[in-house]
């Protein structure tokens, strides 16, 4: 378990049980005493207030009233936050729009500097569209929870993406691409990719795509992608 599952576990499982002792947290992480405690502290430096309890039996214990003053979100999970607004805002399926916008807006706020930087570069590659009504989306599957990541270090260190894909035949084949923008046509998402072995763009539906990996030393340069005059960027989507 990384270290952010730990100390979410660790604030979980304090929030629920009200006093955990040192011995029973390392058992449900699975580590050591040593890096609970450690944990502990750098928990305490985020903001939650933990009292410890001495003596035999005693143990730690959260302020309930106690919440985190330091942002920890990622750029993946707010890009995460900010996609599926978008999406839901083309789909014309989102009631509280300014809400949600003023919410997005502090954690973007939150953000340190470098984050941000990568944030917006990460948003320059999302665009958003209406599906046209003939598309077929009886097929449509879920997204494999690996591929934004995956897109994250694609996109923002321009590294070629390898993975299976699945076509409307229900045939596999392994793909290598370089990965140029991401397309939103609610409700299906898309990679738009250059293939250098057809020397073309193409179109690949996100829930088509599985075991995405990295090409380590693989690189690539941005270029531009012609969409259809009904197709604009995420920054240029109306709030």
């Amino acid at each position: 378990m990384n270290i952010r599952l730990r100390h979410d576990a660790i604030v979980r499982t304090l929030r629920r049980n009200g006093t955990a002792t040192v011995d029973e947290l390392a058992c449900q992480v699975g580590a050591s005493r040593r890096t609970v405690l450690r944990d502990i502290g750098a928990l305490r430096d985020q903001g939650f207030v933990i009292h410890s309890e001495c003596g035999r039996g005693g143990g730690v214990q959260l302020d309930p009233q106690s919440v985190q003053t330091t942002a920890r979100l990622s750029v993946t999970e707010v890009f995460a936050l900010l996609v599926s607004v978008a999406a839901m805002r083309a789909a014309r399926s989102l009631p509280f729009s300014g809400l949600a916008d003023a919410g997005l807006a502090k954690i973007e706020k939150a953000l340190p500097s470098d984050k941000v930087r990568d944030l917006r570069r990460f948003l320059d590659c999302l665009h958003v569209g209406q599906l046209s009504p003939k598309q077929d989306i009886s097929d449509m599957g879920t997204i494999d929870p690996a591929l934004l990541p995956a897109f994250e270090t694609a996109f923002l260190q321009r590294q070629n993406l390898r993975f299976s894909y699945r076509d409307a035949k229900g045939a596999e084949t392994s793909r290598e691409v370089e990965p140029q923008a991401m397309l939103i046509l609610p409700p299906l998402w898309y990679l738009v990719a250059w293939d250098s072995s057809r020397e073309d763009f193409r179109h690949f539906r996100m829930d088509r795509i599985s075991r995405p990996e990295i090409v380590e030393g693989t690189s690539f340069r941005r270029r531009h992608v012609p969409f259809e005059d009904d197709v604009c960027p995420f920054r240029e989507l109306p709030r």
